[in-house]
């Protein structure tokens, strides 16, 4: 333990004399922070629309006016050429083209189903689908509105009615940063042990002060763990100063343990510290070791399920998220944070998280030899 300890403070010098490393373990958690939580959602905020209006009648302008009045929508042309609005379309300055066909108040006077033609840009898939969604929602409430009331009374009672109600959960007034930010501390995280870690260790060896260590007793094992502890406790302190940046800038709800969440924290870190580790192992510089630990770094984040659903994902993805330490991580602290889960509900990442972590610190202490 006591050359363990040497190590260790050994480490913690080093790290701090590196005026580059010093820094971004500060900087990092402040900018993502401030940047990424209130800057990536997937929510449709605004959307500029072009009207075709061909029935010019009363209900035509009150259905404009009720699109006109959602706070998604706003009208910013209106023609009755195609080509115009095919051009205002293609050219990027409307998102959707609703055209309203001649005869449309006749129809719906009639009792007859009346006809919308939607076209919709979905370049962006997602603002393609939530558009309609939001548009749908808003024809659906105008159609409520005018169908006509029955006046037999007998007949409204016979009618069968049934009252839909809904409430959201763990997230009633769906705030995006309360999904995002336990994603994004995942990502710090990761960022403070995959990545200065590894680049640590390959700094080293460029300088060759990591030769005075090969030449001495030291076992393997003893440098490993010297090697992992200083930014196992580093992604502690910035997750935590993660936690209280969330709670300051975007009053981020905490529902579960604290303990718990930074258990599971822990168990990451050894995981992404073993592989990181392992990865300066075969990396001669430190601009070798960026490019491998940026491949691993960009897979495990693009299928973790921090910007689209897990289920969505193919069958084969979803098997490949069983070695992913971040898709785990983040599917731990949606639940820890947001839906107060306790141990009994994450045992199933933890367990995962603890294999994944055996296997990568094995590979690193397997893989790195004292070349002296």
């Amino acid at each position: 333990m006591r050359t363990v300890y040497f190590l260790i403070r050994k480490e913690f010098l080093q790290i701090f004399r590196n005026k580059f490393i010093s820094k971004a373990i500060f900087a990092v958690p402040l900018i993502q922070m401030l940047i990424l939580v209130p800057a990536v959602t997937f929510e449709v905020k605004h959307v500029d629309l072009c009207v075709m209006d061909f029935d010019l009648s009363e209900k035509s302008r009150s259905l404009i006016s009720r699109i006109d009045g959602s706070p998604f929508f706003t009208v910013r042309y209106s023609t009755w050429s195609d080509e115009e609005a095919s051009n205002l379309l293609l050219d990027n300055k409307c998102s959707a083209i609703i055209n309203i066909p001649a005869g449309f108040e006749k129809d719906l006077n009639k009792g007859t189903p009346a006809s919308l033609l939607v076209r919709i840009d979905a370049i962006n898939a997602m603002k393609g689908q939530l558009t309609w969604a939001y548009l749908n929602g808003v024809i659906n409430s105008f159609n409520s509105d005018i169908i006509p009331d029955i006046s037999d009374q007998e007949k409204t009672l016979q009618v069968p009615q049934i009252e839909i109600t809904n409430r959201y959960w763990y997230n009633e007034m769906l705030n995006y940063k309360y999904y995002m930010l336990p994603g994004i501390l995942v990502i710090l995280v990761t960022a403070i042990g995959f990545m200065l870690a590894g680049l640590n260790l390959v700094h080293e060896k460029e300088i060759g002060t990591i030769e005075q260590v090969n030449v001495t007793p030291v076992k393997k094992s003893q440098f490993i763990i010297a090697k992992m502890i200083p930014f196992f406790i580093i992604g502690l302190a910035d997750l935590a100063l993660g936690l209280i940046l969330g709670k300051l800038l975007f009053n981020i709800p905490f529902e579960g343990s604290i303990l718990l969440l930074f258990l599971g924290s822990g168990i990451f870190l050894v995981a992404v510290l073993g592989l990181a580790l392992f990865i300066s192992t075969f990396s001669s510089t430190q601009q070798q070791y960026m490019f491998v630990a940026f491949f691993f770094m960009i897979i495990f984040i693009l299928m973790s399920g921090i910007f689209t659903p897990f289920e969505s994902m193919p069958t084969w993805a979803q098997k490949f998220d069983l070695i992913n330490p971040v898709a785990h991580l983040i599917k731990f602290n949606r639940m820890v944070m947001l839906k107060g889960s306790g141990i009994a509900d994450v045992l199933n990442e933890l367990l995962l998280l603890c294999g994944i972590a055996v296997i990568f610190t094995t590979f690193a202490v397997r893989k790195y030899r004292k070349t002296a």
